[in-house]
């Protein structure tokens, strides 16, 4: 494995795993984050998973970049085992009118008919690679190579929140409205973030994720539901 220790600033400090983006390399940086937290070295403030790097904001009053590199160094294992249990979510998704903007146009672009886009999407199982763009933000891969896709020629200045999206190799959600340029071929009713959650962020680094396809009065039934705070789950969600 390829290691590289780089400064961010005065107070952070990236380690990068690799170049590819791909399971292994995501799995790596997983296994240093666990071992960083249980490890918990001196100095510490918060370790954050990308890609294939793990970025670790730490005190400099507390801790050095060298005193920091060499503990990291120390945690490196041999252990290529995925992470234990990962978490199972169940994404409730509607591919219908509305709220799948670009299912049709996805459709064409593919050669595929819009029922085989859903059934491919919703087919696979994703693993969540990491959170960034906007709080919860999930990215998450692999996309069936027949909806890969480049980012849309024009982004849209308002996505939908809940918006089940596609670009390149990754399918995503928006938790917020705002900016986008990645393709909508769905919509989840469910809250990605919420600040008065408990953590905030729905997925994490290393969950997986499957999607469900509903239909709209589904839809409406589950959207109610999170609205009044109740579990939109059922009790059901997420499984190891």
């Amino acid at each position: 494995m390829k290691v590289r220790f780089l400064s961010v600033g005065d107070t952070g400090l990236a380690v990068e795993l690799g170049d590819a983006v791909d399971r292994e390399t995501s799995r790596a940086v997983l296994r240093l984050d666990r071992a960083l937290r249980a490890a918990r070295p001196v100095g510490v403030v918060e370790t954050v998973p990308t890609f294939r790097s793990l970025l670790v904001h730490y005190d400099p009053l507390a801790t050095s970049r060298g005193e920091l590199e060499t503990a990291i160094a120390g945690l490196f294992t041999d252990d290529r085992s995925p992470p234990p249990n990962p978490r199972l979510w169940r994404i409730p998704v509607c591919y219908e009118g509305e709220f799948a903007p670009d299912l049709d146009a996805v459709a064409r672009l593919t050669g595929l008919a819009p029922g085989e886009v859903v059934a491919a999407h919703s087919g696979v199982c994703y693993h969540v690679y990491m959170l960034g763009f906007l709080p919860g933000f999930p990215y998450l891969g692999d996309l069936p190579q027949a909806l890969a896709l480049p980012r849309r020629a024009d982004p849209r200045l308002r996505v939908p929140a809940g918006s089940v999206a596609i670009a390149t190799t990754l399918s995503a959600i928006y938790p917020f409205e705002s900016p986008g340029g990645w393709h909508l071929i769905g919509t989840t009713p469910l809250r990605l973030f919420d600040p008065a959650r408990n953590p905030p962020a729905l997925l994490a680094a290393g969950d997986a994720v499957i999607f469900e396809p509903i239909d709209a009065s589904a839809f409406a039934a589950i959207r109610t539901r999170v609205a009044a705070g109740a579990d939109p789950f059922g009790g059901g969600n997420p499984s190891p």
